[in-house]
């Protein structure tokens, strides 16, 4: 089976499984419901977590490194400490690129969600209406 066919969508494949996740063990049912509903958000919150996580971990680091392990060469610590500050630039603008990136994919989600949406309402209406119980035939 191919991992992308369980998309977090109301889709055959992702239906079926969460009716037998209810008829197995109705946690996992409610676990493939949410996955359902909010699954695009989960990398998300993955990653944003690990972000933070990483950012605090690196700002402990940086500054358990300038304060204690001072070299007593101030021109080298001058040098390092300006190194430090310039490497911590960098990190917060590949952040907000990351940030941007996102922001872009969900925009690109967003339009082939809204094009295959436009798609089917197109061919909703250009089917030949049928005819109603009380029309004669």
């Amino acid at each position: 089976m191919n991992v992308n066919a369980i998309k977090p969508s109301w889709n055959p494949l992702s239906i079926a499984l969460m009716v037998l996740g209810f008829v197995v063990f109705w946690p996992l049912g409610l676990a493939m419901l949410a996955y359902i509903l909010w699954g695009d958000n989960f990398n998300g919150w993955k990653r944003e977590a690990k972000c933070q996580w990483n950012r605090s971990n690196l700002k402990n680091a940086m500054d358990n490194m300038q304060t204690a392990t001072r070299s007593g060469n101030a021109a080298f610590d001058d040098y390092r400490e300006k190194e430090l500050n310039r490497l911590e630039e960098e990190r917060r603008k590949l952040d907000s690129m990351r940030q941007e990136f996102d922001d872009y994919m969900n925009d690109l989600r967003r339009a082939k969600d809204q094009e295959e949406f436009d798609r089917f309402m197109r061919n909703r209406h250009n089917r030949p209406s049928e005819p109603s119980a009380g029309e004669a035939i």
